[in-house]
């Protein structure tokens, strides 16, 4: 493996131990006394991710927090371009795999990239999930379930807050129900 450069190895090792925790934690089915804190990929403090985020978005991508149903900016949002991360401005899904679950979050059918993001198991709240998660900045962004449309069968379900938009043109999309 090559590294292009001291910090991109001290990020490599810091994404391979993160790996390792998060599997050894979700392995014995148990969650860290500090579960609620994302794990942070940026070198960002609790008080310059504050700065940076609103407290709503500090809630859920620093937090792990969850807006309520059919509040989100991006719920009901049709228009085409590419939904990137509040918190670090990776592209995370393009609007052409949003589709209407009707479950009161955007939904999507596939990741931009399959690197772009992060799933980890999740045994909060007496249940088992898959949580999604920003693999640049270890934010919060919702979760995936195997109940979406083709061609994945994937759902990923995501809070608004967590998302930004980049338009791609002043087009407007249809909405896509699959049921």
């Amino acid at each position: 493996m090559y590294f292009h450069s001291f910090s991109h190895l001290s990020y490599c090792i810091h994404f391979l131990l993160w790996i390792g925790i998060a599997c050894t934690n979700s392995a014995c089915g148990q969650q860290p006394a500090s579960s609620k804190v994302a794990r942070v990929a940026l070198p960002l403090s609790e008080a310059e991710w504050k700065a940076r985020l609103s407290p709503e978005a500090f809630e859920v991508l620093r937090q792990k927090g969850t807006e309520r149903p059919y509040t989100g900016e991006y719920e009901d949002h049709w228009e085409a371009g590419v939904y990137v991360c509040k918190g670090c401005d990776s592209e995370l899904f393009k609007s052409d795999t949003k589709f209407d679950a009707g479950c009161g979050w955007p939904s999507f059918y596939q990741a931009i990239h399959k690197t772009g993001i992060r799933e980890v198991e999740d045994f909060s709240h007496g249940m088992h999930r898959i949580e999604v998660q920003c693999a640049n900045c270890g934010g919060h962004l919702g979760h995936v379930f195997p109940d979406g449309p083709q061609p994945t069968g994937l759902r990923y379900c995501i809070n608004s807050v967590s998302l930004g938009f980049r338009p791609t043109t002043n087009a407007k999309l249809k909405p896509k129900n699959p049921h």
